[in-house]
Formats: C-alpha cells, sequence, structure tokens
C-alpha cells in the first residue's frame, strides 16, 4: 500500500474552515459587509459568544475584515478580504455538490415510499 501524507497546509486549511459556523459566515459575508447583528440573525443558533469567537479567528487568519466607523454610537462591519473572497469559487462548487448531494437517500426514500402508496 502507498503511504499517503497530507499536505498541512491543506489539513490547516480544512480544520480552520470546517469548524462549526465558519463555513456560513463566509457564505453570508459574500453578499456584502454585514453588522454583528445581522450575521446573528442570519445564522440559525450561533450564539454570540461563539461568533464572536470565529469573526475573530477570520479576522485573525485575515480572510474578514472589521471595519470600525467612528461615529455615535460606533458601527462595527466585517467583509470578506481579498483572501475570503478567493474562497468564493470554493463555496460556490461546494454548494453545488450539496444540491447534487445531501439529502438525497432520504429524497429517494420518499420517492420510493409514495410510488409504493
Amino acid at each position: 500500500m502507498e503511504d499517503y501524507q497530507l499536505c498541512p497546509k491543506f489539513e490547516s486549511a480544512f480544520e480552520l474552515i470546517g469548524k462549526r459556523w465558519t463555513g456560513l459566515i463566509i457564505r453570508v459575508l459574500q453578499t456584502g459587509p454585514k453588522r454583528f447583528k445581522e450575521l446573528a440573525e442570519t445564522i440559525p443558533n450561533v450564539s454570540g459568544r461563539v461568533l464572536t469567537e470565529r469573526l475573530k479567528e477570520l479576522e485573525c487568519e485575515g480572510i474578514i475584515k472589521r471595519h470600525v466607523y467612528p461615529e455615535m454610537p460606533v458601527r462595527i462591519e466585517y467583509s470578506l478580504s481579498p483572501k475570503g473572497r478567493d474562497l468564493i469559487p470554493v463555496f460556490d462548487e461546494l454548494q453545488k455538490w450539496a444540491v447534487k448531494w445531501v439529502g438525497l437517500q432520504r429524497d429517494l426514500q420518499i420517492q420510493d415510499r409514495l410510488r409504493r402508496d
């Protein structure tokens, strides 16, 4: 059997993107800058604590940018950086895969039941 090793960069990227909520945050930011509240309302069931944590991680990785507007009250928006925008084609392909395959077995079972009834 051939000895196969994962690329450490791929492993690191997958570990970051594979964290719960991270992909959804990136996907939501594809449509443009969002405030924290907009992200929290758009992504169901994410806690404020976890959302804050993920946003900080993504900012540290250079995937998102945090813009602070010196207004009263202070306005903060999050957007994808050029590095984050480079993920858009990857997420688009994942979306195509999901539409094709996720839930397929369940859909086939439902169709099979309907034919039998």
